[in-house]
């Protein structure tokens, strides 16, 4: 019964964010006054695409507020709303809050009237007035989260309890070893609820909820029509495979990216740790010729040995659901309106030749018996997602920063509030832009 109390709420939720309140806006063939496309790109027959913005400051995070305006988190500079005109096109433009710290997160109460965003060491709210277009009432919900190699936090609220936010905090290294310790407060995901929050904010370390911790860099976070919630997992850099005394270098195809299943925020696992910095993803077992029994979607231990081994992982991680080629950097996913798909924003490699990532991919998802959602493909799948936009020729795209490439970074994702158009960003400092995608009928 508490399970069906659960789910009728969530799909009341869902039907009211995509009810009346959610204005239709047709879709552009083109919009005027938009530069092209900075980089080529491919884009799969089932799917078209328009290029709605540019001169954008790294448009990192997309999301849509119930009058159908666009807010936008420009990393290093603040956030901005945008509104459509009958054309479907942009045709204004307003700067709500200007924080050269904000990087990443940002997120709306389902009601619309709050709003979220995050610097690297703090969690802020604001009261946010769709008609008025203004942000007033700043209040710190979480601070002291530490520094490291990984600087986004990414902020969601849960939509069956918008009182819950989700803040994910990656790594300070690719090595970071403390962090088998939940209370160092990385490699995590807690959980806060921000109507409790001290006027000061949550000290991260000491309070809130672990939901899940052993995550390199979770920065992509999505709930299913259930409000579970999805990670994609920014996964190890550089790897050598050390097996009695010999070392081979594994790291091009190795570890593998991840989609971890996080749960519940209201019920977290007990059994919540998912493997970092001991137990990875193989995504080529070819590499790992001294266990020929792994495969794609198995863990593994960089240095085996007689008192932890790869089968050590098992019953001690929980593994992905899905995994996906090494050194992609999923940053954003979300699912469609029904919960078919999920798509994930892979923004591009730098430590691999040649390259990869550079698109969105779309993974599909099926709703159990049990009422649970979960992908279509097996977990040892290679073919468990498919490129619906991407970078033409990804292999040879040059990726020196986190921002600079010769190809477009792929980076926010959101579906509109009528559930039809999906856009995404790329936050290339060469050119921040914004295209919007609809499937074709």
């Amino acid at each position: 019964m508490r399970w069906l109390t659960t789910f009728s709420a969530v799909a009341a939720l869902a039907s009211q964010a995509l009810s009346q309140d959610a204005p239709t806006f047709p879709f552009p063939a083109s919009c005027s006054g938009v530069a092209a496309a900075r980089y080529p790109y491919t884009l799969d027959a089932g799917w078209e695409a328009t290029k709605i913005a540019s001169g954008l400051r790294q448009p990192r995070t997309i999301i849509f507020d119930n009058l159908g305006h666009m807010l936008v988190l420009q990393a290093t500079s603040g956030i901005s709303v945008h509104t459509f005109g009958a054309d479907g096109c942009i045709n204004s433009t307003k700067t709500l809050v200007q924080n050269s710290g904000l990087n990443h997160g940002l997120s709306l109460t389902p009601d619309g009237k709050t709003l979220y965003a995050s610097s690297q060491t703090t969690v802020w709210s604001w009261t946010y007035d769709a008609t008025a277009l203004t942000l007033t009432g700043q209040k710190t919900i979480v601070a002291s989260i530490g520094q490291g190699i990984h600087s986004t936090r990414t902020t969601v609220v849960s939509p069956k309890n918008p009182n819950l936010i989700l803040v994910s905090v990656g790594a300070a290294a690719n090595w970071d070893n403390p962090t088998i310790d939940p209370s160092v407060g990385r490699a995590i995901v807690k959980v806060f609820d921000a109507s409790k929050a001290p006027s000061n904010g949550y000290s991260f370390n000491s309070q809130g909820t672990v939901l899940a911790y052993g995550l390199r860099n979770e920065v992509a976070l999505a709930f299913d029509p259930n409000g579970h919630v999805w990670g994609a997992e920014n996964s190890g850099d550089d790897f050598r495979r050390t097996v009695n005394g010999q070392s081979t270098d594994i790291h091009i195809d190795n570890p593998a990216e991840e989609l971890n299943y996080l749960g519940d925020p209201e019920k977290p696992f007990t059994d919540n740790w998912y493997g970092y910095p001991t137990c990875f993803t193989v995504w080529e077992p070819s590499n790992f010729r001294d266990n020929t029994a792994l495969k794609t979607g198995s863990q593994f231990v960089v240095s085996p040995n007689t008192t932890f081994n790869d089968a050590s992982c098992d019953g001690k991680s929980r593994p992905p659901r899905l995994s996906f080629p090494a050194h992609m950097a999923p940053i954003t996913n979300g699912f469609d309106p029904k919960g078919e798909n999920l798509y994930i924003t892979f923004h591009g490699s730098w430590d691999r030749q040649p390259a990869q990532g550079y698109f969105v991919a779309e993974v599909p998802f099926q709703k159990g018996a049990d009422g649970n959602y979960e992908p279509t493909a097996a977990a040892d799948s290679k073919t468990g997602y498919k490129n619906i936009i991407g970078s033409q020729n990804p292999g040879g795209c040059n990726s020196p920063s986190l921002t600079t490439s010769s190809c477009w970074r792929v980076a926010g994702l959101s579906w509109d509030q009528a559930g039809e158009r999906l856009f995404i960003s790329s936050d290339n400092s060469a050119q921040g832009e914004i295209f919007v995608l609809r499937k074709k009928a």
